[in-house]
C-alpha cells in the first residue's frame, strides 16, 4: 500500500509539472526554451540540464511582464529557469534551497529568491509599505490582516510566470521565473551563478550532484 501511494503521488506531481510546462494561454514561445544563435548558460549532468535566462534589459522585461508588473525598476532581477529531464525517471528539485550566488571582488553573497507576493509588494511600494491607521491602533507584535488591491493585481500578473513546480517529469521539461532582489546592481548580478544544490531522483530519492549555472550569456 505504501508503494502504491508513493506511485500515485509521483504521478500527480508529474501531471502538475506538465501543466506548468504547457500552461493554458501561454504563447508557443513561452512553452519551450528560446531557440536561435544565442546559447543560454547551462549546467548539465546525470541527464538533467538547467539553463537560465536573466532579464536585465528593462524593455525586454516590460514586454514580458507588462509595464505595471515590470520588476526591474524595483531592483529585482527576473531569471527564467529551464529544467530538462532526459532520464526515464521523475526528478524533484528542492526550490527552497535554490539561491543566486552574487560574486564580488571581496567575496560573494547568497540571495534567496522572492515569493510572487513579495515581488509585487516591492513593485507597488518600493519605499516600504506604509502603516494604515487601523494597523497603528493595535499593540506591537500583534499581526493584522492587510488588503492591498494593487499588490493583489500585480501578483495575479506575475504568478503564471513563476517557477512553481518542483517535479520534472520523465523525458520532460518545466520552466518559469525566479525573482531576486539585487538592489538595482544588475551588472554584479550578471557575474553571478544560480546554485541548485538539492535534486533527487524519484521514487528512491537518490541525490544528484549540485548544479551551478553562470548567468553570463554565451554567444
Amino acid at each position: 500500500m505504501r508503494s502504491l501511494a508513493l506511485i500515485v503521488a509521483i504521478l500527480v506531481a508529474c501531471v502538475g509539472a506538465v501543466a506548468q510546462a504547457n500552461r493554458p494561454g501561454a504563447p508557443a514561445s513561452e512553452k519551450n526554451p528560446p531557440a536561435g544563435s544565442t546559447v543560454l548558460p547551462s549546467d548539465k549532468h546525470d541527464g538533467l540540464t538547467i539553463s537560465v535566462d536573466p532579464y536585465t534589459d528593462s524593455q525586454r522585461a516590460k514586454d514580458k511582464f507588462g509595464k505595471s508588473a515590470n520588476p526591474l525598476p524595483a531592483g529585482i532581477l527576473p531569471v527564467e529557469v529551464f529544467l530538462t529531464n532526459e532520464t526515464p525517471h521523475p526528478l524533484k528539485v528542492d526550490l527552497a534551497t535554490v539561491q543566486l550566488e552574487v560574486h564580488f571582488e571581496r567575496g560573494k553573497q547568497d540571495l534567496d529568491w522572492l515569493s510572487v507576493r513579495r515581488v509585487a509588494t516591492l513593485i507597488v511600494h518600493p519605499g516600504g509599505v506604509p502603516a494604515s491607521p487601523s494597523e497603528r491602533r493595535f499593540p506591537i507584535g500583534i499581526p493584522t490582516a492587510s488588503k492591498d488591491k494593487k499588490v493583489d493585481s500585480i501578483s495575479e500578473v506575475l504568478r503564471p510566470f513563476a517557477l512553481d513546480s518542483d517535479v520534472i517529469p520523465p523525458l520532460g521539461k518545466i520552466h518559469g521565473f525566479l525573482f531576486f532582489n539585487v538592489s538595482h546592481d544588475f551588472e554584479a548580478a550578471l557575474q553571478s551563478s544560480l546554485y541548485v544544490p538539492d535534486v533527487v531522483v524519484l521514487p528512491d530519492k537518490t541525490p544528484m550532484m549540485f548544479f551551478e549555472v553562470p548567468l553570463t550569456r554565451k554567444k
